[in-house]
């Protein structure tokens, strides 16, 4: 797989991702991947990450059933951090963020404050048991 021999991976062997709603262009989240992880979501279609905490791959949705279908995988100028186009799945509109909320930037910068401005869209405690 000569491809991810041209992802510049760091120190650690990860690389950033971005997820980015393909329909809307909203950005979800932002995750890390191993070679691995982005092989298994360039295979299946769907994100799998690595779970910096966990220390293991991390099928998105395995425990909230909020998964991420795959449109594209793409890579910047420097090859040092990976966009993913996705439909966020499970919930309409979609879940990515483990607060229940469809993004997980949903704080904005407002006059020295952060100022929450994105609903809980599900109770995290229904999500996650």
């Amino acid at each position: 797989m000569t491809w991810l021999d041209d992802v510049k991976w760091d120190e650690n062997g990860l690389v950033p991702v971005i997820a980015q709603e393909d329909s809307t262009g909203d950005v979800l989240m932002f995750a890390w991947m191993n070679r691995e992880a982005l092989a298994r979501t360039a295979e299946t279609g769907e994100a799998v990450y690595w779970s910096r905490s966990r220390k293991r791959l991390w099928h998105k949705g395995e425990e909230s059933g909020h998964t991420q279908q795959v449109h594209a995988i793409r890579m910047d100028c420097d090859n040092d951090v990976v966009l993913l186009r996705v439909t966020q799945k499970g919930h309409e509109p979609g879940i990515a963020c483990h607060t229940g909320r469809h993004s997980c930037f949903f704080q904005k910068y407002d006059n020295g404050a952060w100022v929450t401005v994105e609903p809980v869209l599900k109770d995290p405690k229904s999500i996650y048991s």
